[in-house]
């Protein structure tokens, strides 16, 4: 513990290097508790295909894979190289195969890797698996490839955290703001502050063998910019949680108004398919339909709603408008749809209602193609004019949702923060940097504001990893694919 001048205590550099001497226990002890075995694992999803990839990682790799491969001893190959030829085991040919080398630390890993390009046939590929276990490997866990990775470090935990969301990628959005992660993006950032903390860490820590002649190593100054600088980006990163969250797992949009208001014609317009029913007659809607729509990269979960009306004798109309309000009370976004011949004040009790909710809505006014409508003008703020039946103004309407999600934080290639785990860590940093400028201000003893200071470095380590339990990684990684 950090004590008082003359006092036992325990410096930053003496941490790093018990954290070194931690980190090699961690590592002998995988030696005894399987880690250091070979696994191998299906990468390619089943099923018939074309080609599966049997991937094998481990110290005897090159041993069990080239004992089933008599065309060249593999162990002679050089790293980074293919070779043709068939898989055997005894007497039996199993496939005619591409083995792919891949010798560590440069392989994905940071172990010896190959990798078995066969015929995507089932029975192949179940037999080759057998082969390979009977010739000394075992079944890899789900995320067992990356983790050894993590734990050789080849990734760091937000890079390899960044490798399933990379997989689960289902929009342009996701998948570059999850490269950018797995690239080290986010590391890069936390790195450089977490570097420049020890530094200073360090210094003010100096300071403590020098607390007689009243001398300062670290420039308080330099410390408050840096301060002033961390909290900004750490505020930045957890401002983009909610932008990350809309990347990650879509939005969901009810479409609401009165019967025959057009919701269902404005669905299918949107979906540019025939999803809903729809009728002249009010009421067809009688169950809430739900699609995806992915705009600009952004996946939108639509919700065509019963059309609300609360005059009604229809026992199972009623149970529609009830899951009609359910929905628009669960939605991120409200399309409230009216037919523009409505009279006004009906719609802006309506309105009223949203905005005394706090909903993020969207007035939007529908049928401008009739005669009714053809003269219609906007009478509310950010209203907007569409025909759903012929498209007018559909184009407008999606960049509106659009900008509604986004509000002008963009998903270009700038670190997005959509790790739940993350934002957890980044908001105690957020308050131990809080701590950090408050103990500044009261002109703290420097073993004080060192403390501080590794209570932030504490946080940083945590999302990169170099602070983690065994635990938590085990749970970490179990949400990933096999193979993976």
């Amino acid at each position: 513990m950090i004590g008082a001048p003359g006092k036992a205590r325990v410096r930053l550099g003496e941490v790093v290097v018990l954290n070194r001497v931690l980190a090699y226990l961690c590592k002998m002890l995988g030696k005894l508790t399987g880690w250091d075995d070979t696994i191998v694992a299906l990468a390619t999803p089943p099923g018939i295909g074309a080609i599966g990839l049997i991937r094998v990682s481990g110290p005897k790799t090159f041993g069990i894979v080239g004992g089933l491969f008599p065309a060249k001893d593999l162990r002679e190959q050089p790293s980074h190289t293919l070779h043709v030829g068939l898989l055997k085991e005894g007497e039996e040919t199993l496939d005619e195969v591409v083995v792919s080398l891949f010798r560590g630390p440069r392989s994905y890993t940071g172990e010896d890797v190959i990798e078995i390009s066969c015929h995507g046939s089932p029975y192949i590929l179940e037999r080759v698996m057998q082969a390979l276990l009977h010739a000394g490997a075992r079944l890899a866990r789900a995320g067992e490839f990356t983790q050894r990775a993590f734990l050789n470090g080849r990734l760091d935990l937000t890079q390899a955290e960044a490798v399933a969301d990379v997989i689960a990628a289902n929009t342009a959005a996701s998948a570059r703001t999850a490269l950018h992660t797995m690239r080290g993006g986010f590391s890069r950032e936390l790195r450089d502050l977490r570097e420049r903390l020890i530094s200073f860490s360090a210094l003010i820590e100096l300071e403590l063998d020098f607390s007689q002649e009243d001398v300062e190593f670290a420039d308080r100054k330099q410390l408050y910019h840096l301060i002033s600088e961390a909290e900004q980006m750490t505020s930045a990163l957890l401002a983009s949680f909610r932008l990350g969250n809309v990347i990650r797992n879509g939005v969901s949009v009810a479409i609401v108004g009165k019967p025959n208001a057009g919701k269902s014609t404005l669905l299918n317009t949107l979906l540019n398919e025939n999803r809903a029913i729809v009728s002249e007659i009010a009421g067809t809607t009688r169950d809430t339909i739900e699609e995806v729509l992915n705009i600009d990269g952004v996946l939108f979960r639509l919700i065509d709603t019963a059309g609300i009306r609360h005059h009604t004798s229809d026992v199972i109309e009623q149970i529609g408008v009830g899951r009609s309000l359910e929905k628009m009370d669960q939605a991120d976004i409200v399309v409230y749809l009216f037919d523009v011949a409505d009279p006004i004040a009906g719609v802006a009790a309506v309105r009223e209602e949203l905005v005394a909710k706090g909903k993020p809505f969207l007035l939007v006014g529908n049928k401008v193609d009739t005669a009714e409508g053809a003269a219609a003008r906007g009478r509310f703020p950010g209203e907007l004019l569409i025909s759903a039946r012929d498209g007018h103004s559909i184009d407008v309407l999606k960049q509106r949702l659009v900008d509604q999600v986004l509000q002008g934080a963009g998903a270009g290639d700038g670190t997005i923060v959509t790790n739940a785990r993350h934002y957890h860590a980044l908001q105690l940093i957020q308050l131990s940097l809080s701590a950090i400028r408050k103990g500044l201000d009261e002109l703290l003893p420097g073993d004080l504001l060192a403390l501080d200071i590794r209570h932030c470095l504490h946080y940083l380590g945590e999302i990169t990893g170099e602070i983690t339990t065994e635990d938590r990684l085990d749970y970490i990684f179990s949400k990933f694919c096999i193979g993976k």
